[in-house]
């Protein structure tokens, strides 16, 4: 009920505090650029009723763009973000495009371009939308201070902070950023572990609490200047980080005690070398390097009484590396069309040795030592055609070639071949209106933990590693319809149909035991639906409403029942509404977003596991007292979370079922304080 009142109150308190404020007339609306309708530019005075500090800031405030950073997977070619800074990318996959635009100050930018579906000289690295920051090359030396600390209810608070530097003298830039990390999860809290077998009998009725905390500390340099009649960009890191994270249920008599430790470090160095070859023609070569460590911990004890049950203990030590070699040539042959070839070669490596006891005595388990090496090789060649005005296509094929080859506790290489073609139509037929058409193979990436063991020893789960893993292909098909109206309000529908060859999932194992693996072909379908509507017109001045939510229908055949089924951890639906508000004559800027509900399940041989959760409410202000100033205040609240099991007597296709445990947990509140000041 507390929970309920305080998500309630704080809406009522920022819509009423909203209302009743001042604000300054509405930001100009972006115009499209020049013979380019799928291209419209936002400068800077689109943003002033937001007071941005940074780039990022502004990028953030984009209708219809939501930064995404890449997935961290192997490889460049379509691994990286929606985010080009001066019409590239950053010289490493982990100096993200949002991290070089928190470190880029207002002051430095001279428009914002948001490419919708392609436009000559854009790379669009897979993406239906990007945008491209240009920057001035004026002398200045930038300095960003940054410290934020996180309150828990009941829990453990922690604090982190980042100090970053630039230096600009022309085409010159250097810098550096020193940051302390914080690891922080939003569903850890206390509740009670309920369960019951089939017919209803309580088997377990405990208490639960739970916690976690880690961090880490990195350092980072870049630099970047004119070379050999081209420039070139550079960018290195090296870091350490720890996370520990604890859960325990008691009941009179019962004591169950579950946590797991790591520790780690990590680095990269990464190298971008672009230079114009001829009139038209520009070469880039990129280099990236990265590696890191671990050694984790997974520890399970019981009381039952005066009596311990053996300990169970999963540890695992290991390493891995990525290095990346990448070069293309792009030419812009005319104003309407760009031609671009090129290829990537690369080679990734994971070692790992995991051992699992009972009571002090080892356990086997299948690939619990093992190395896993890939090459691969890539050629490339695009083309971006704007044939009219309102019209651009884009097409692409990639031929891609690698072996995979295991050694340790298993043996084993397998080579793999793919062509991956892509056609994306751009159409604009009337101003403010635009439809954009893609088809598209992907090529998922394997995730080399997966061919090693593992455990989950809190659900009572020990994971076999899978020595036969093949990529999971998609053959996509994907159709958006995007309006923009009032300026910066937009609706947005899109359609995606995915045939999932070989969909990675849940499988079973010899003696009991499962893992991540192929298990048949599949498909997605996905309704995709996003709007903005500015509120000057009902008088709620400098207010916008947002609806955003993503439906998600998918099927696979259960290899263990036979049975179609959801693939596992796909969520069918999260809806989420926003309400914020611009309050210039105040200098602040808030918000609140609310999640009516959101659910996220897996499908084991021997179980199904997942979340439910409800009445999820995010609220933030942001004050500016002067334009190098910024404080932040965020509450995040959770008014229902249940965690759920359903266990299963065997693998039989009926698979009768043992029992089933409910976990609801009263998430902590926690609020997030932080303070940026710029120099």
């Amino acid at each position: 009920m507390t929970k309920t009142i305080l998500l309630a109150t704080t809406a009522i308190l920022f819509t009423a505090t909203g209302a009743l404020a001042q604000t300054t007339a509405p930001a100009p609306a972006p115009q499209a650029e020049a013979g380019q309708q799928g291209v419209l530019v936002f400068t800077p005075d689109f943003f002033a009723a937001q007071r941005p500090n940074t780039a990022l800031d502004m990028v953030n405030r984009i209708p219809g763009f939501s930064v995404q950073d890449g997935a961290g997977s192997r490889g460049f070619e379509g691994a990286v973000g929606n985010i080009l800074i001066n019409g590239a990318r950053p010289a490493s996959k982990n100096d993200t495009g949002s991290s070089v635009l928190g470190r880029t100050l207002v002051a430095q930018v001279d428009r914002i371009e948001l490419v919708r579906g392609g436009a000559p000289g854009i790379d669009m690295q897979g993406y239906s939308v990007v945008v491209n920051v240009i920057t001035k090359s004026q002398s200045s030396i930038e300095q960003i201070l940054t410290g934020s600390y996180f309150l828990f209810e009941g829990g453990t608070d922690a604090a982190n902070g980042s100090y970053q530097f630039t230096a600009r003298d022309g085409d010159r830039v250097m810098g550096f950023t020193l940051s302390d990390g914080v690891s922080i999860s939003d569903a850890n809290g206390v509740g009670r572990v309920i369960r019951r077998s089939a017919d209803g009998t309580l088997l377990r009725d405990e208490g639960y609490r739970n916690d976690q905390q880690g961090g880490g500390q990195s350092v980072r340099g870049n630099y970047a200047n004119t070379f050999l009649g081209g420039k070139i960009d550079l960018t290195a890191r090296i870091g350490q980080n720890d996370y520990s994270q604890w859960s325990v249920q008691d009941a009179p008599n019962v004591l169950r005690r579950n946590s797991y430790d790591e520790d780690g470090a990590s680095g990269e160095v990464g190298a971008v070398y672009t230079r114009p070859v001829r009139n038209g023609l520009t070469s880039e070569t990129r280099f990236i390097r990265e590696w890191s460590d671990f050694e984790s911990a997974s520890v399970s004890s019981t009381r039952l009484g005066a009596v311990d049950s053996p300990e169970q203990r999963f540890a695992s030590t290991g390493e891995s590396s990525e290095t990346i070699l990448r070069s293309l040539l792009r030419w812009e042959r005319s104003p309407s069309m760009t031609l671009e070839g090129g290829g990537e070669v690369a080679y990734n490596m994971l070692s790992v040795d995991q051992a699992f006891s009972v009571g002090g005595v080892g356990v086997p388990l299948p690939s619990a030592s093992v190395t896993v090496e890939e090459t691969r090789g890539e050629a490339f060649g695009k083309a971006t055609w704007r044939v009219r005005p309102n019209l651009t296509v884009e097409g692409g094929l990639r031929l891609e070639a690698s072996t995979i080859s295991q050694s340790g506790d298993a043996d084993l290489e397998k080579s793999f071949f793919f062509a991956k073609p892509r056609v994306q139509v751009t159409w604009t037929p009337m101003p403010q209106n635009q439809l954009r058409f893609r088809f598209e193979r992907e090529l998922g990436q394997l995730d080399f933990g997966d061919f090693a063991a593992s455990a989950e020893l809190s659900n009572e789960n020990v994971f076999g590693g899978n020595v036969d893993l093949e990529p999971e292909q998609r053959w996509i098909s994907e159709l958006i319809y995007e309006r923009r109206f009032l300026g910066d309000g937009i609706v947005s529908i899109g359609y995606r149909h995915d045939e999932i060859i070989d969909v990675i999932d849940r499988l079973p194992l010899p003696g009991n035991l499962s893992a991540t693996g192929n298990i048949g072909d599949g498909t997605l379908d996905q309704l995709a639906v996003n709007v903005i509507v500015p509120l000057n017109w009902t008088g709620f001045s400098g207010g916008r409403f947002q609806f955003r939510n993503t439906w998600n229908h998918t099927e696979v055949t259960d290899p263990t029942t036979g049975q179609i089924r959801p693939i596992s951890r796909v969520r069918p639906s999260q809806p989420g509404f926003t309400l914020s508000q611009d309050i210039t004559s105040w200098k602040v800027n808030w918000s609140v977003t609310y999640l009516d509900r959101l659910q996220q399940i897996s499908y084991d041989p021997d179980q199904t596991s997942g979340f439910r959760g409800s009445d999820y409410l995010e609220a933030f202000a942001e004050y500016k007292p002067t334009p190098t100033l910024s404080i932040f205040v965020k509450v995040n609240v959770w008014n229902d979370f249940q965690v759920e099991r359903t266990v299963f007597a065997n693998r039989s296709q009926a698979r009768p079922i043992d029992y089933v445990e409910l976990r609801p947990v009263d998430p902590r509140t926690f609020w997030q304080i932080r303070v940026r000041k710029t120099f």
